[in-house]
């Protein structure tokens, strides 16, 4: 790019005040009394930067990359979910709500330059290399991690299937760095798995929720209830280690097992974020006794479904304190097929909890057996409140397509110490509920 049209761009930065005016009056005349004057000064300051990285340097560096670069640090500075999105990174994260595509199958999120895992995602190479929900990946094969994007760390790991990569990982009590080689897969998202524990005792897993999660739980409703003679007397809903997916499917799956009130509401700065869910008068388990299962994996929908159940007394959360993300992304596309995901609103449960860098605290506190032996506890595992600049909570509580249904298969009982532990609560309500006054 030759001397005249850098200056050109300098003194295109240097009007960005008289753009960006422009822009709001033509949309959002309505909000001029709201609006704030620009910082002059710090526009001044963005352009003198600009000048001085083109001419003092140690390397030629293209404009597009400086500019690209400056958007990525205005938005890593809101939030660790706030992000631009290149034509190539849009592409990726529209494969990805398919529900099908060539990867390693784990929720991850930034932090402080690294990429940490939210949760595995079942039956994927991630998950049966033994990825664990908190890890720290430091390396994608020879390149560090810091100083890429997340979109960029995501591109790597993501590629063709039964190729190889190598993820360097640190672990939390673990006193050396582990690395895994994992094999790339067709990661297809089976989200709904459902068997009979015991006798009438139903089990339904959801390990991410898509537009259709609500369909297949139905339907695993439906042959669980045939199976045990048309009722049932209790269900387990697993969802451990599920870092969430979309709003609708969240909101349809705890519509599901509710018959009124309010499922979930969002609150933001603009109108459209303002938004309330409520249930539909039709509960599809017969109001039979739930226990929901969540730990720090458990984000997002995962949360939504869990904060509304509790909220409503219609379900008993147990297992160990969830993720904490209760923050609303909305990915804005931009004339250039890039996109722009922006954080817009926050999540509150029915009784107006922010579940933001609060996360759902269980009704019954279980620990996972083997965390336990370990000397472990859930407060070590990494969840929103941990993100370096994770939103916070404005009430003061920061704490710590559908795939075929899957045939029936999950954690037995014998060796998943929280499930057990739900199974009995299940038969422990209904010895209690079968009481009758004399």
């Amino acid at each position: 790019m030759g001397r005249v049209t850098r200056n050109l761009l300098v003194l295109a930065l240097g009007a960005l005040l008289g753009v960006s005016t422009t822009f709001y009056r033509d949309v959002q005349a309505e909000r001029q009394d709201s609006l704030q004057p620009l910082p002059l000064d710090e526009l001044r300051v963005l352009t003198e930067v600009f000048g001085k990285v083109k001419s003092d340097y140690v390397e030629d560096v293209d404009d597009k990359k400086l500019l690209i670069d400056a958007i990525q640090g205005m938005l890593s500075g809101l939030d660790p979910h706030s992000t631009y999105l290149d034509p190539e990174s849009f592409k990726e994260v529209r494969i990805g709500t398919e529900g099908k595509f060539g990867g390693l199958g784990i929720e991850v999120t930034m932090e402080n330059g690294f990429v940490k895992v939210v949760a595995p995602i079942d039956d994927t190479p991630a998950h049966r290399a033994g990825i664990k929900a908190g890890d720290l990946i430091t390396r994608l094969d020879d390149s560090p991690v810091k100083g890429m994007t997340l979109s960029d760390a995501v591109r790597r790991m993501r590629g063709k299937p039964n190729t190889k990569i190598k993820l360097t990982v640190i672990r939390e009590d673990e006193p050396q760095p582990l690395e895994f080689v994992l094999t790339r897969a067709i990661i297809k998202i089976t989200s709904v798995r459902g068997k009979i524990l015991e006798d009438g005792y139903g089990y339904l897993r959801v390990t991410q929720f898509q537009s259709s999660t609500a369909d297949a739980v139905r339907r695993q409703l439906g042959k669980m209830k045939k199976q045990s003679g048309g009722a049932l007397k209790g269900i387990v809903l697993d969802l451990r280690n599920n870092p969430g997916g979309v709003l609708n499917g969240a909101v349809a799956v705890t519509d599901t097992f509710l018959r009124k009130g309010v499922i979930v509401s969002t609150k933001g700065r603009i109108e459209d974020s303002q938004l309330k869910f409520t249930a539909t008068p039709n509960d599809y388990s017969d109001d039979a006794p739930i226990v929901v299962l969540v730990n720090g994996g458990s984000a997002s929908a995962s949360e939504i479904v869990a904060g509304a159940l509790q909220d409503h007394k219609r379900a008993i959360i147990m297992g160990t304190k969830t993720f904490g993300k209760g923050s609303v992304q909305t990915i804005l596309p931009m004339k250039n097929g890039a996109a722009l995901k922006i954080t817009t609103a926050r999540y509150y449960t029915p009784q107006d909890r922010s579940i933001q860098a609060a996360g759902i605290v269980p009704d019954v506190v279980v620990e996972d057996l083997k965390l336990a032996k370990k000397d472990s506890d859930a407060s070590r595992r990494i969840r929103e409140q941990d993100l370096l600049g994770h939103l916070r909570n404005e009430n003061g509580k920061d704490n710590d397509e559908e795939a075929q249904d899957a045939p029936d298969r999950g954690p037995s009982i014998d060796d998943d110490f929280q499930l057990r532990e739900a199974l009995n609560l299940l038969k422990g309500v209904n010895v209690v509920g079968g009481r009758k006054e004399g």
